[in-house]
């Protein structure tokens, strides 16, 4: 399957502001319970081939798991400094977490989904691993908040609250601030090809 023609200028991007620590972190929009949009800061972790899909994790205690099973579709905005580059990214979330994997070990589907939450939590620093087994994220903190590391704890199987985040687009817009005038193109899908059109900045 070849890849979608957005997936060049954004992979450009990246190699050009690798330089910059912050150029993986992006901003990714869900919807609430009431209807509000709901925005965080999210850290960009590969690509999960061959849909494109662009990789984050989460744990899935925190208030975005049950926005994602009650509406999965979101919005990335992600902003290059080095570049001037702003890619928005909309589509729909999926989450892999310990569940999804039973599911599918019951009904005797593929074990890629396990392997590939393996992978994203393998690749986690040893840091951000024992964060999963911290207090449940937003709830109010007490003083006696368990959040030292316990070095006995076994972090190399995936914690249940460790999830894997996949959005696949539907719909990119890639702006390019420098430059006169300014150059936009929209990316979107349809049916299963990619429309690529120049639009207005």
């Amino acid at each position: 399957m070849s890849l979608p023609p957005w997936r060049t200028p954004l992979a450009r991007a990246l190699h050009r502001n690798r330089s910059l620590p912050n150029a993986r972190y992006l901003q990714l929009a869900t919807i609430d319970l009431q209807g509000y949009p709901a925005n965080r800061t999210v850290v960009f972790r590969g690509w999960h081939d061959p849909n494109s899909q662009l990789q984050f994790v989460t744990d899935v205690r925190s208030a975005k798991t049950t926005q994602i099973l009650h509406n999965p579709q979101a919005e990335a905005c992600w902003y290059f400094p080095k570049t001037r580059e702003q890619f928005r990214i909309r589509g729909y979330l999926e989450l892999i977490d310990s569940r999804s994997e039973r599911l599918c070990q019951r009904a005797s589907l593929s074990d890629r989904l396990a392997e590939h939450r393996q992978q994203a939590w393998q690749q986690l620093s040893p840091k951000a691993r024992p964060q999963f087994s911290w207090p449940v994220p937003g709830q109010a903190r007490t003083e006696d908040a368990p959040f030292a590391t316990d070095e006995s704890s076994d972090f190399t199987i995936p914690s249940d609250n460790f999830g894997l985040l996949l959005l696949l687009p539907d719909r990119v817009d890639h702006l390019e601030l420098r430059g006169e005038p300014q150059h936009r193109c929209l990316y979107e899908l349809l049916d299963d090809h990619w429309s690529t059109i120049a639009i207005n900045p």
